[in-house]
Parts: structure tokens; sequence; C-alpha cells
């Protein structure tokens, strides 16, 4: 190894030291400028890496360079090259640029998880002059690779779990689960992963086994939400320096450190493994979503206060990471993020327009590998307290504009007429999945009391939006049972109402006038059951407020 480092380093400074010759000295060569546009694996053994390269103009006093580009490879936690001599491949100038590099083809080689960067060398130092570049493909290299499933319908619903079989009356087609991974790590289970062994909760995690394949195994495409709390115990899972913080319920995932980025990545392709598909005791996710509304960094995604455009790039990092541990286990899994729906929100240094997020994220993806990402969004009624949401434009945050403050069902035309622009389209010109992940609609107003039917009339009007909107994946009810803490604060989203007296479980009391809308939305009797929703609307016909809409009335 050593002998063919030295020999691959000889030749650009042979060739270099030949130039001089013939030229007299190096000021015939300019600094450069590079684009690299793509970097893909190539038969599960070559990482190709291209571009283009452009020459500039050398300034007085600037050091020449010595006629050749250099290729770097970077950690996710590190911020540039540094006094780094160690290049992985070099070429002769010229305007198009080409490297290829031995990959391993295992999942585990860090190669798949590096970004690559172009440098020029000067003196003794070697200066970058590209934009660094991802693998866009890791998806290329897993070992499963069984088509997405096919869904019936977009109806879904968060489901108890003791409550399966209601579920399966319903006729559910979707469903999420939140795995909070700060509790998995730690305990017996082990995992080897790029040599070293991890251990993980497992007694949770075989929860988690049953929980998934009794839904994905019933035909239900199973959405997880990975959320990141504190643990004391692990630091290193939170990014350096962020304490623990009263009102975030969450925080940041950390591939900052060497430490944070290691075992991020681990813990990370152990649930992308385990839950690919391949084992039918451990079941199938099909949609991983990385966070829970992350353009909010007070509550959801806490790494301290911050601007925007570095906050947007943090977490950008922790999302190819988990894109690439994922995809490349399950080829054809989809990779999320989410945001709330305030579409155009004031920023700060701590909350964000979902807008303004979407706008730098796509940017930075777009110009550092473009990979196939998806958005979950949350288009709650304005506000959540009332379930009535055809008349949110009154409230002035609701409008037809592409800069409305607040995006949900009353306009959600905008955010699918957003996502149909080129630039945020995947490489090759698809428009990018979208689910709607969470979202509901009250029974209980703090000004009416109890309003089951009008939260019915809600869900229909909106199923059928989403349902005449074929930009849109799946609409995932926020949930099956009312929660005694949604429920105390005017928040009753839930097909049946619960015990309030019950801390230790949720317990289903009765259901609600939701129920059987919900059943039978996506069946021939829908219109039957959605009959009555007209009056409380106020319209005489579905079509009247639902371009495109489906059924015959």
């Amino acid at each position: 190894m050593k002998k063919r480092k030295r020999i691959r380093e000889a030749g650009p400074l042979f060739m270099g030291l030949l130039m001089a010759a013939v030229f007299g000295c190096f000021t015939s060569f300019a600094y450069d400028s590079a684009s690299l546009t793509t970097c893909t694996v190539e038969g599960k053994n070559t990482v190709v890496v291209t571009g283009t390269a452009a020459s500039g103009t050398l300034n007085e006093g600037e050091t020449p360079d010595d006629g050749y580009y250099y290729l770097f490879e970077l950690s996710p936690y590190e911020a540039e090259i540094g006094t780094r001599t160690d290049y992985i491949s070099w070429c002769n100038k010229g305007g198009e640029l080409k490297f290829s590099l031995p990959y391993s083809g295992n999942v585990a080689d860090s190669m798949l998880y590096s970004r690559f960067v172009v440098a020029l060398k000067t003196g003794n130092t070697y200066q970058a002059i590209s934009n660094p570049i991802y693998i866009t493909n890791p998806e290329d290299v897993a070992s499963f690779t069984e088509e997405y499933p096919d869904a019936m319908s977009k109806k879904g619903l968060l489901i108890e779990l003791d409550m399966l079989g209601d579920a399966l009356n319903l006729g559910v087609k979707h469903t999420t689960i939140n795995i909070p991974y700060h509790h998995l790590i730690g305990g017996e289970l082990e995992y080897s992963y790029n040599g070293v062994t991890y251990h993980f909760n497992k007694k949770l995690i075989e929860s988690y086994d049953r929980m998934i394949s009794s839904f994905s195994n019933k035909g239900i495409i199973v959405t997880a939400i990975l959320l990141n709390g504190w643990n004391e115990a692990f630091p290193e899972l939170h990014e350096a320096g962020v304490p623990k913080t009263s009102g975030a319920l969450y925080y940041g995932f950390n591939v900052s450190t060497k430490e944070g980025f290691e075992t991020t990545r681990a813990l990370l392709s152990f649930m992308a493994e385990r839950y690919s598909g391949s084992d039918y005791n451990h079941g199938r996710v099909s949609n991983w979503i990385v966070g829970n509304e992350v353009n909010n960094n007070r509550n959801w995604n806490y790494v301290g206060p911050m601007e925007l455009a570095p906050y947007t790039k943090l977490y950008e990092k922790c999302f190819r990471v988990a894109y690439t541990a994922i995809k490349s286990h399950s080829k054809n899994a989809r990779v999320f993020f989410s945001t709330d729906y305030e579409w155009r929100r004031e920023n700060s240094t701590l909350l964000y327009g979902a807008r303004d997020f979407i706008d730098l994220f796509n940017a930075g993806i777009r110009n550092e590998g473009n990979i196939d990402w998806g958005l979950a969004y949350h288009p709650y009624p304005h506000p959540l307290t009332e379930p009535e949401f055809w008349d949110d434009d009154q409230t002035g945050a609701v409008n037809d504009t592409v800069d409305s403050p607040v995006v949900n069902f009353k306009n959600l035309n905008v955010l699918t007429d957003y996502f149909q622009q080129s630039h945020m389209r995947t490489a090759d010109g698809r428009f990018r999945h979208i689910i709607l992940s969470e979202e509901g609609f009250t029974s209980d107003s703090p000004t009416r009391g109890k309003v089951y039917d009008i939260q019915a009339a809600a869900y229909a009007y909106a199923y059928y939006l989403v349902d005449a909107n074929p930009y849109i994946d799946a609409f995932i009810l926020n949930r099956q049972v009312d929660s005694v803490v949604e429920v105390n604060e005017s928040c009753a989203f839930g097909i049946w109402t619960v015990d309030m007296e019950r801390n230790d479980k949720v317990a289903a009391v009765m259901p609600k006038n939701i129920y059987n809308v919900f059943k039978y939305i996506d069946t021939k009797q829908s219109l039957k059951y959605t009959e009555f929703a007209k009056e409380i609307i106020g319209i005489s016909s579905w079509s009247e407020v639902i371009p495109g809409f489906k059924l015959e009335e």
C-alpha cells in the first residue's frame, strides 16, 4: 500500500517538474474553478465522480498550481481539507473531470457516506475549488430490492397497537410509528458494524418487531418517524455543547463529530437493515421520516439557537447520513423530512418558515448531489382547535398565493403547485413524493363544545381533496383514539373518544361520527356516508369545491 501511494504521488510531481522545465515557471497555470455534477456507484465496486472545470486568471502575488486536479474524500463531520495531503485520486487539468475510485461494495464502507471535493495544489497546500458532492445512488448497493408496496388508497391512520383489529375493520392502508432512537441504544442485543460492536435495547426492539410486522404483514404501509430525545448516557447522540433544554421534546441528530457520526450511522443502519422487509418476523418500513417538523428548532429538532442557513445545512448533513443508511439496505424505501404548516413564518433563531427551509434544503441537496428526498407535511386546520378549514381564509393567514403564511387543506394546491417547479423535482425530472403524515380535526371546540358532525365533515372534505390531488401519496390521520393530553387542549383528533380517567393506557370508549366516514371514504359507499357533510360545508355537490372530483354524484 505504501509503495502504491508513493508511485501515485510521484506522477504529478514528475510531470510538474517536466512542465516547469518546458515553460520556465508555473505562472502559465491559473487558479481554476470546478463543478462536480455526478457521483455514483457503478457496478457495485467503483465510485465515479464527474464534473467540469474552468480556468481562471492568476492574480499578482498568488502562487501558481502544479497543473493537476486532486480529489479529496471528506467525512460528514469534516468541514474542509485543511492541512490534509491524502488525496485519493488525481488527473491532468482540463475542461472535463472524471475520477474512478475502487469501492468495496460493503454498505459499511465509509466511502458510501463521504463527500468528494476537487482541489489544486499551491505550494505545499491543497485548496478546494469545487462544490462537495456525495454519492447519489446508495440504493444500487442494497440487498433488499423488493418494489415499493402498492396501496389500494391514500387512507391512513395513527393506530393503537392493541386496536389493530379495529384498524383492519376500518380498512387502513397507511400508518405511522414513532421511533425515539435514543431509547434504542444500550442493551444486550449486539450489532456489528464496520468492525465495531454496538448494543441495543433488545426488549424494545422486539416490541417494534411485533408492531411493524403486525402492520406490514397485513398489507399496511408503515412510515417510521425517527426521533432523537435526550440520553445522558450517550452524549454523542447530540450536537456537542447542546444542553438539555426545557421545551425541547426532541433534539437534532449528531453527525458533526466522528463519534456522533459513527454511532448515528450504525444505529440508522441497524434499523434500516432490520426493517427492510427481508425478515417476515421483523416487518417492513417503507417510509422513513428523519425527525419531526424540523423547521421547528425550538421543540422538535433542537440544536441551539441558530440562523436558518446554518441550521438547514446541519440538518441536511444528518438527512444524507440517514438517507444513505436506509437506501443502501432497502432499494425502494422512501426517505422524508417533515415540516409544520407555517409556510411563510418569519424566521428567528429557533423557528423557521417551511417554505424557506424547503428552499434552502433543496438548494443544498442539488448542489451536493441530488437525491430522491420527499416531504412529509402536516396541514392541520388553522387554528388547530377548530375543525373547519374551509373558512380558514377568514383568519387572514391562509390564501391561494405562494406567500400564504399557512398552507393547509384550504389551499393545499399551493404546496403541490410549488413542488411542480423544475428546480424542485428529482434529478431525472420526477415530482417528489409528498405524504401528509400527521393532521387531524378536533371534535371538541373551545367555543362550541362537542362538534362530532363537523369533525366528520372536515375529514370527508379533506380526504376528497387529497384523493383528487395526484401529487400526494398518503393521508395519515392523527389518530385512532383521542389523546388525554390533547383533549385537554381542545384537540380531540381521534376517531374514538378516550377514557379521560385512565392515565396508564389509551382506553377507547366510543366511536365518533367520523368513524363510518373514515371506514367507507375509499369504498363504493363513500358518497352515502359523506352526503351529510355538504350541508355543513355549504355546498350542493363535491365537484363545486374539488376540481377533478373522482366519484359520480
